[in-house]
């Protein structure tokens, strides 16, 4: 009992460790932040490391605590510019994931979109065409019981760097995740974002 004690406080302790490099340092990858976290504490131990839903309580938390007003407004106004971007990218049918959906996005967070289409070019031509700078790489996502290998382009709005994973409409169908066990992606239209800020 007094071991489960322990290594709960530990869990406690690390999660609130990764939520402040999230929101102090622009760490954006849970895992980047539990490992980080995990050295901080002197942690060993696997099993002791927090969810990813523990780390979002706890950067609500840290949120509310540390930076209440400041956090709103800037949430805010990533969820602006996140709609303008979607907005931009219409035909392909955007919707938003990540941070600035959920509500937790740090001071230094991207904007996540995902736009759907089957024409995956079409989107490297837009961006070319507009005249927009960008970078692409490629990502793996889990649907199902198999990977995906996908596009992603980052372009900027006013310093803010907006991070666009194109998928085929099919996988509209069915949950994404970013591990083959982890958390479906919540994803949401440009008319949730609309209700989010109208709600705020």
């Amino acid at each position: 009992m007094g071991r489960d004690n322990g290594r709960n406080d530990r869990r406690r302790q690390i999660a609130h460790l990764a939520a402040r490099l999230m929101a102090e340092d622009g760490v954006e990858d849970y895992a980047l932040a539990k490992r980080k976290a995990a050295r901080e504490a002197g942690a060993q131990d696997t099993r002791e490391l927090p969810t990813n839903d523990e780390i979002d309580e706890a950067l609500r938390t840290y949120q509310q605590i540390y930076h209440q007003q400041e956090h709103r407004q800037r949430l805010r106004e990533l969820r602006e510019t996140a709609l303008r971007a979607m907005r931009e990218f219409s035909r392909f049918n955007p919707h938003l994931t990540g941070s600035v959906l959920s509500g937790n996005a740090g001071k230094y967070a991207d904007i996540n979109l995902q736009l759907f289409t089957d024409d995956a070019k079409a989107v490297e031509l837009y961006l070319i065409d507009q005249g927009i700078p960008y970078s692409t790489r490629q990502s793996r996502l889990y649907a199902g019981s198999g990977s995906l290998s996908v596009p992603v382009y980052n372009v900027s709005d006013g310093g803010v760097e907006i991070e666009i994973t194109v998928l085929s409409t099919r996988e509209l169908r069915g949950p994404l995740r970013t591990s083959a066990g982890g958390k479906e992606i919540e994803r949401a239209k440009p008319q949730a974002v609309e209700a989010l800020l109208t709600e705020s």
